[in-house]
């Protein structure tokens, strides 16, 4: 989810979503796309591998989800483009009954997602922006897929740090989620160390349309409000954890 909608298709111009399914190794994306990626390669040598890593962080987090902690329904808000190992497919696997609601503000990715889970049941793509969290909520519970009396998995992954001060829109999703149901974030961090680093990166995802906002681990965690904090190490191993928070951090929150 960039910080502005698209106005068309232009294959000339980087796109975050297909600039992350370059890193993860896919096939959407174009030159300018791939340009892009090195560039951010450069400045951040880690970051394919950091992406992976999120990737793993994040299918770890949905397979325990639905298969040990009961959760049937999940919200994917600034999803981006289907690539590997699919939210809805890793909850799948934990539970066939597990129902999927992808969202993202640009409609391009919209319609290309749509075709992709077109013949998939129990998913759906709608085009929303994080900015306006009562009216993605509402379009959700539309679908028929998220039953907002019973507890489900929000997922905000690598989304948060296009967004310039989105704690009011997360603290608003918190309130109208039931209880029992998670949150969980991944997130650019911020240190002193890749300062330069980070300046390049913005400059890249300027190109996108879509600015950059790193923050420290503690800026993220605000971002939970009163949830119950699980230990990340049941997710990703905590060598992971360590050599990775450099580039981003994750967690999972459960509201009580």
């Amino acid at each position: 989810m960039n910080g502005r909608k698209s106005s068309g298709f232009d294959a000339s111009t980087p796109n975050v979503a297909r600039i992350y399914d370059y890193m993860l190794g896919g096939k959407d994306n174009f030159a300018a796309d791939r340009e892009a990626a090195e560039r951010v390669l450069q400045a951040f040598p880690e970051s394919r591998q950091g992406v992976r890593v999120n990737r793993q962080f994040l299918g770890n987090v949905v397979r325990h989800l639905a298969g040990e902690a009961g959760i049937r329904q999940f919200l994917d808000i600034g999803a981006g483009l289907p690539t590997q190992d699919n939210v809805h497919q890793v909850a799948h696997s934990a539970d066939p009954e597990a129902r999927t609601v992808y969202i993202d503000n640009d409609p391009v990715v919209c319609v290309h997602g749509r075709a992709l889970l077109a013949k998939t049941p129990a998913v759906a793509m709608i085009e929303g922006d994080l900015r306006r969290p009562e009216e993605i909520w509402a379009a959700a519970v539309d679908t028929g897929l998220i039953d907002p009396g019973e507890p489900v998995a929000l997922l905000l992954v690598a989304i948060l740090h296009f967004l310039d001060d989105p704690y009011a829109e997360v603290a608003k999703l918190r309130e109208l989620m039931a209880p029992g149901s998670h949150l969980v974030i991944t997130h650019l961090t911020s240190t002193k160390a890749r300062d330069t680093d980070i300046d390049e990166i913005r400059r890249i995802y300027a190109g996108t349309g879509s600015g950059v906002v790193s923050r420290s681990i503690d800026e993220i965690k605000e971002f939970f409000g009163d949830f119950e904090l699980l230990d990340g190490g049941r997710f990703i191993s905590p060598l992971a954890i360590k050599r990775f928070e450099v580039l981003g951090w994750g967690g999972v929150g459960r509201k009580v």
